[in-house]
This record gives C-alpha cells, structure tokens and sequence, in this order.
C-alpha cells in the first residue's frame, strides 16, 4: 500500500516507539576496548592523538580492567610497549614480557574478565615492521615462527584468545599447530583476517610506537581497493583452524563486513580504529558534530553490518550511555 494509507512516519513519532521497532542494538556485549600497556610503575599518560585514552604500566592496568568489568564490558585486548626493542621482537615472546605480565595481572584481578591479545612484533622492532626483516624486505616464514612463539607465550600467561594482526601468509595455521603441540587446543584464534593498509592507524601508531622506520606495510596489509581478495583471505584463515574473523579498519569497509556476514558462518569482529575514532574526538572538540550521538551511530553502522564484535577506544564512553 502506498500513500496516504502508509505512512512510514507512524513509528517513528516518539521516543518508545522508535524503541519497540528498533532493527539493530548495540549491547555491552559486543564491546571490546583496547589497552596499551607500557614498563614503569604508576604510569596512566594520556595519548595525544587518541583523547580519553591513555597508556598504562601493568600496576595501573589493573584499575582500567576493574573499571571495564564494572561497566558490563566483557573484553580487553592489549597491546604492550616494551622498554628495549631490537630487530627480532625478542620481548614479544618473553615469559616476563610487558603484555605476559599485563596478562597475568589482568586475569588474576577480573578472572571473568576476556582478555584478547595483539600477536605481532611491530611493536617490539626497532624497524617497527610486523615481522623478520632482511635489508628491506619483510621476510614471510621467518617472521610466522616469531609470531606461533608469540602466540604461546601469550597463551602461557593466560591470554583467553590471542589475534595475530600482522597479516603474514600462513600465520593462522601455523599458530594453531604451536598452540595444540604446547597443550593450548582450547585457546581461540581470532584473524585479523582483512586488514588494509590503511591511512587511519597514525594515532594507533603514535600509541604503540610502531610507526616503521623505513618504507609502508602495504606488501603485507590489503591494498584497500580489493574487496574480493579480503574475502579470500578471511576463507583462507578459517581454513587454516581461525575460529573468529576481523576485518580493519571497521566503518571504510563496512562492505567487506557486510560480505562477510553473508559468506561466513563464524562470529565476526571489526575494529573501529584510532583514526576513526580520533576524527569523531577532533570534531567534537571544535564544536563541529555531537561526540556522543556520532559515536553511537558509528557502533550502530558496525553492528547492523554484521559483527559480532566491536573494537572500539570509545567502549567505556558506550557502554556507560547504555545504562
């Protein structure tokens, strides 16, 4: 029926109705917020290009995650920043590593709480690339061993899920088989299986230190105009034993997570990285748009996309407006 008979705007007339007839919900649920973990003691110092984010030393990670627990979030995932770097990452894998120790501390003061861990090195080289470098090329096997032992010290520590972000062929499987040998069969794999080489990870950078030393990391990330080889990629890692997909960054490739609702029946993440989230911050703070409201309309886009997860620098801002 057409108009007058239909009217679309009979629902929409207050604030319950629009609530009762609501498609897409964001829950606490779906939240999981990044944590930077940094050496020292009593350590909480704000990242510029991130506002209201912050990195912690394990002392003081341990108030965040009580924080998170009371706010009904479920998860965190950390990533470290360790004191010394060096071409191999050899703090990666370290049993007193800054994220083995962040790990132990975060689980022995919130047991229920999940803790998800960043798999890579380009925080722990001094060249700040995700893998073994030689000369200037990022070597591929090399660098999967380094991050299957990664993946095992994390989950030695007490990691609930570890998630390899370095986009390295072969990685997922070969985590996998290091994890079952180590007696880890339960410990999930979640793949940041469509990560792009993306313009929107700067402030993420400035965070973790990780901003490469020479040339990009677009011979290993996604060039982002493919969208049917981000399809197969995410095909590949779920072969390879993945148990979980990402897709990153979240609100420029909504169409890939749209696509991967469609094409894959495994739960879905996608992370709401720092540029997208610092450009929401940077307008509200001239005035420009409602934080707030641009905030939730984002999860929301996210959400209606399909994931299942949302990494996001805003989860607490969230889920304390959910009530």
């Amino acid at each position: 029926m057409s108009f007058p008979i239909t009217r679309m705007r009979r629902l929409r007339q207050n604030d319950t109705l629009r609530r009762m007839v609501r498609e897409t919900r964001v829950c606490r649920d779906d939240l999981v917020l990044p944590l930077f973990v940094v050496e020292g003691s009593g350590v909480r110092e704000p990242v510029a290009s991130l506002p209201g984010v912050f990195r912690h030393s394990v002392d003081m990670l341990v108030n965040e995650v009580k924080e998170v627990r009371d706010l009904g979030i479920p998860a965190v995932i950390l990533f470290g920043i360790p004191g010394e770097k060096d071409a191999r990452g050899s703090g990666a894998d370290a049993a007193d590593g800054i994220v083995q120790r962040a790990v132990e501390a975060s689980k022995a003061a919130e047991p229920d709480l999940c803790v998800i861990t960043d798999v890579c090195l380009c925080e722990y080289t001094d060249h700040g690339h995700c893998g073994i470098v030689e000369g200037l090329d990022v070597l591929n096997d090399p660098s999967v061993q380094r991050l299957a032992a990664i993946a095992l010290s994390h989950a030695r520590a007490g990691a609930d899920v570890v998630a390899p972000s370095d986009m390295m062929d072969g990685r997922v499987a070969a985590i996998r088989e290091t994890l079952d040998q180590g007696g880890f069969e339960g410990v999930p794999i979640l793949s940041y299986a469509a990560k792009f080489a993306s313009a929107y990870y700067a402030p993420f950078r400035d965070a973790a230190e990780s901003t490469p030393e020479f040339g990009d990391r677009r011979s290993y990330q996604l060039d982002p105009p493919n969208g049917r080889e981000a399809l197969r990629e995410m095909r590949l890692d779920l072969e390879e034993g993945a148990d979980a997909l990402m897709v990153k960054p979240a609100l420029l490739y909504l169409d890939l997570l749209s696509a991967a609702r469609r094409e894959f029946d495994v739960p879905l993440a996608a992370y709401h990285v720092s540029g997208e989230y610092a450009m929401i911050q940077a307008a509200a703070e001239r005035g420009w748009i409602d934080a707030e409201r641009a905030m939730d309309e984002a999860m929301v886009a996210i959400k209606r996309a399909g994931a299942d997860m949302i990494l996001t620098y805003a989860a607490k801002d969230v889920a304390a407006r959910l009530g």
